[in-house]
């Protein structure tokens, strides 16, 4: 392949008839250019252009002309870069999340093309706008399937990196595909209702509708249902429910714990000893932990003496600090790190205890193990340390008896049948009332009452939306019934992996900058993951860049005929309601020089007063 760049091809088709007035065409010219695509390499192609005799012209005044069909098909417009190569760089950008210079290395090594990094950028940028063009253009086969499906329950969700790059997304919840993606300043209600509209317009109403318990989303949702004049079930995610009630159960005395620890410096003080230890072992450190693992086997408390014992005190000291395998990797409310950092050291202190019964023959040890003790016994405190620990457990308590009933103690079935959905609500309202028995009138319950109130505030707020996930099939579907999701997860998972990959391709921890500038139609990338979508849309992955040739033909046929574009929706306007107090568009006008000058110019000025 490489050695067809010295190559030329030429491309000369018949002239035809002008498809205008019939008439016939005569060869403009004949010129020469390079051309790129995976399938040839590179290579230099001498192509003939055909001009009407007439000299009739487009819908936008140029020239009506004909260019060889093989360079059509194969070569985008106005560049010399064949859809396959900017389909190829989309997907290794956008769905292997490689980095520039990989994609680079990876098209000289294998296919003799040679690419820059700014390049590379601007065909994933291309490949984004054509995939957008082609999802909208296959709108009415994508609904289609939804309608045979019985419908599709939309879910929705927005994300975003420190208050930057705001992504919202609509998506499919049985069939996983993003129906549509849309970056917006901030999430409010009037930006999320015409996204939603738009994915109805091309999609179709859909039978159900899961969302989170955000302040933008449940009025614009509402909004929406109004305006489809459909009688469809709006759930609230269980789990975003369970989380807005532990964090204003939880979220005081556990900041509170946190604090207290903060003060009193209990974890950067046995950090030191853990590396004071550490340094004391040296370079036997390998023999000492052989000899952690056989006292471990063994049945008594005492310690050991020397080198060994030093690294007993330290292998305790790690467990304290390793308090986070006690975790089940959700964030709070549903892990409490300082709440199980606690636990972790009362156990300690009690084991240290029971080791000090039969203190060991060696003086190094035992001041060791007893400055273990002195920097965790700061929390044995009765005063604040127990109360606030006391208060905190019997909230999480009543927290983990809501989380089982709605079987969200660990992870969420992968199945569930009505019989389970039903069940669940029944326990769920038993435990309702039994909870209302259970609030103190009076006395001195105050903490335990005030849990109640704010557990019971939450279920009347929502207690509507939570239930509602059998969907009837109409007959058209084959009729029976479906069940729609309890939570928002499949969005909330697709967030996740989608951050994940971009923290693997730019390296960096906070995407706030990357997200930014991440274009929304990237989330429209992943439906490339599911088959039956790219069975639908162009057949097979092989196939879309002449899906993405089609797109530009049909537009080329419609400009000849003086016809308008199919795309005719654009929300990128109704979009720029900025209500951010400080986005991008506003700090490229804020951190001006002449901006700086004006405001120092005028605040050092004496301005002529005004006349009222």
């Amino acid at each position: 392949m490489v050695g067809l760049a010295d190559i030329v091809v030429s491309a000369k088709d018949e002239g035809g008839l002008c498809d205008l007035c019939k008439g016939p065409m005569h060869v403009q010219k004949t010129f020469q250019h390079e051309g790129r695509t995976i399938e040839h390499g590179a290579f230099n192609v001498r192509e003939t252009v055909y001009v009407c005799g007439d000299r009739c012209r487009n819908d936008g005044g140029t020239l009506f002309t004909k260019r060889a069909q093989s360079v059509v098909r194969t070569i985008m417009p106005n560049s010399i870069v064949g859809y396959d190569l900017m389909v190829c760089v989309g997907l290794k950008r956008l769905l292997d999340h490689k980095q520039r210079e990989e994609i680079k290395a990876e098209l000289d090594e294998k296919h003799g093309i040679r690419v820059s990094s700014g390049e590379v950028s601007n065909l994933t940028g291309y490949f984004l706008e054509y995939l957008r063009r082609l999802h909208h253009a296959r709108a009415e086969q994508l609904k289609a399937v939804l309608e045979a499906d019985g419908g599709w329950p939309m879910q929705v969700d927005a994300t975003g990196e420190g208050g930057r790059g705001t992504l919202f997304v609509v998506m499919a919840g049985w069939r996983k595909w993003v129906l549509g993606a849309w970056k917006i300043a901030t999430e409010r209600a009037d930006l999320l209702l015409p996204c939603m509209r738009d994915a109805v317009r091309r999609f179709g109403s859909p039978c159900g509708v899961m969302r989170d318990l955000g302040r933008a989303v449940s009025p614009a949702i509402d909004d929406l249902v109004s305006e489809m004049q459909v009688d469809i079930p709006v759930l609230a995610c269980h789990q975003h429910f369970l989380s807005d009630i532990g964090k204003d159960l939880l979220e005081p005395d556990h900041s509170a714990l946190r604090e207290l620890f903060r003060r009193t410096k209990v974890r950067p003080e046995i950090n030191n000893l853990v590396r004071e230890l550490g340094r004391k072992i040296g370079f036997q450190i390998n023999d000492a932990r052989q000899a952690v693992l056989d006292w471990q086997a063994r049945d008594d408390y005492r310690l050991l003496p020397g080198r060994d014992g030093l690294a007993v005190v330290r292998n305790i000291a790690q467990w304290i600090l390793d308090y986070k395998a006690d975790l089940s990797g959700l964030d709070f409310p549903f892990d409490r790190p300082y709440l199980s950092f606690y636990n972790r050291c009362m156990v300690a202190l009690r084991a240290i205890d029971a080791f000090l019964r039969i203190p060991p023959d060696d003086g190094k040890v035992v001041r060791m193990i007893l400055r273990l003790r002195r920097i965790v016994s700061k929390i044995s405190s009765e005063v604040p340390f127990r109360q606030t620990v006391k208060r905190l457990q019997r909230r999480a308590d009543l927290f983990d008896e809501l989380r089982d009933k709605l079987r969200l103690a660990k992870e969420l079935p992968e199945k569930e049948s009505i019989e389970d959905l039903n069940e669940m609500r029944h326990q769920f309202e038993a435990w309702t009332a039994a909870l209302e028995n259970r609030r103190p009138k009076r006395g001195p319950g105050k903490d335990i009452r005030d849990a109640v109130d704010i557990i019971l505030k939450h279920i009347d707020t929502h207690g509507d939306n939570l239930w509602g996930h059998v969907i009837s099939l109409p007959e058209r579907a084959g009729g029976g019934i479906r069940l729609m999701s309890r939570t928002n997860e499949l969005l909330e998972n697709f967030f996740g992996a989608m951050k994940h990959g971009e923290r693997r391709r730019s390296g960096r921890k906070n995407l706030g900058k990357d997200l930014e500038h991440l274009p929304a139609e990237a989330a429209l990338a992943y439906n490339l993951e599911h088959d039956d979508y790219v069975n639908i849309v162009c057949g097979s992955l092989e196939q879309l860049p002449h899906a993405f040739a089609q797109l530009d033909m049909e537009n080329r046929n419609r400009k000849k005929k003086w016809l308008p574009s199919k795309e005719v929706v654009n929300l990128e306007q109704e979009l720029q309601l900025s209500s951010a107090a400080l986005s991008s568009a506003d700090k490229c006008l804020v951190r001006t020089d002449l901006m700086n000058q004006r405001i120092k110019k005028a605040a050092s000025s004496r301005a002529p007063r005004t006349l009222q």
